[in-house]
């Protein structure tokens, strides 16, 4: 738990040792934490950052597979559908040209689709991945702060979980007009879902933030 500080200990402290709270607002002394802690405001118990062990190298396994995961998630198939005898393949990317040549008001979605669902998600990945290679190197720390500060404005704009609702809903709608089956392109594409979730959890923003400055030379052991 952290400790709540007055006016006059603000003035006496160095902002390094000061934390705010994100829901109350509230103005802490910063608490040093073990491997595995976490820090929660006294007063709303929000949890103001926690501790986690080896942040550094298991984001950075993380980022790894999901790059890995990117290109067959988004250019294999999904499912193929059967209707009449004759079958197809869709894939992410198939979905978004299709939206494309449709026309009209349709290129306009197939742009949001494009940029929310392969681009964005992609770029998030890359500046995660540069930032972790620069604290791990000890190099170009200037140029990830800047990059961190990037993905953070980037975070909201990246809908896999959207999508993935989208498929989820076509394949139960399809099954009343045709034979869909599932293939290894969903089951990548989940699996990328999953693996950027567990980045985010794992990828403790205050951790990132000290050791890009230099001051939690411990963030990655």
């Amino acid at each position: 738990m952290a400790d709540s500080v007055g006016l006059q200990q603000v003035a006496d402290l160095p902002l390094e040792e000061l934390v705010g709270c994100h829901e109350c607002d509230m103005l802490l002394r910063k608490p040093q934490l073990a491997a595995g802690d976490r820090a929660e405001c006294p007063r709303c118990g929000f949890v103001l950052y926690s501790h986690n062990h080896k942040v550094i190298r298991r984001s950075l396994a993380l980022v790894l597979a999901a790059l890995l995961l990117y290109v067959p998630a988004n250019f294999l198939p999904i499912m193929q559908i059967n209707v009449l005898g004759q079958s197809s393949e869709d894939t992410i990317w198939s979905g978004v040209l299709s939206l494309y040549d449709a026309g009209g008001l349709l290129k306009s979605i197939a742009l949001v689709v494009f940029l929310c669902s392969m681009v964005i998600p992609l770029i998030k990945l890359l500046i995660q991945f540069l930032v972790l290679l620069s604290i791990c190197l000890n190099v170009g720390r200037g140029c990830g702060l800047l990059l961190y500060r990037m993905y953070h404005h980037l975070r909201e704009w990246g809908m896999l979980e959207v999508y993935l609702m989208g498929i989820l809903v076509s394949i139960v709608k399809l099954i009343d007009i045709a034979s869909p089956t599932l293939d290894f392109g969903l089951a990548c594409f989940v699996a990328l879902l999953l693996v950027q979730v567990w980045l985010e959890v794992t990828m403790e923003p205050h951790q990132i933030w000290e050791a890009l400055s230099g001051k939690d030379s411990h963030a990655g052991h």
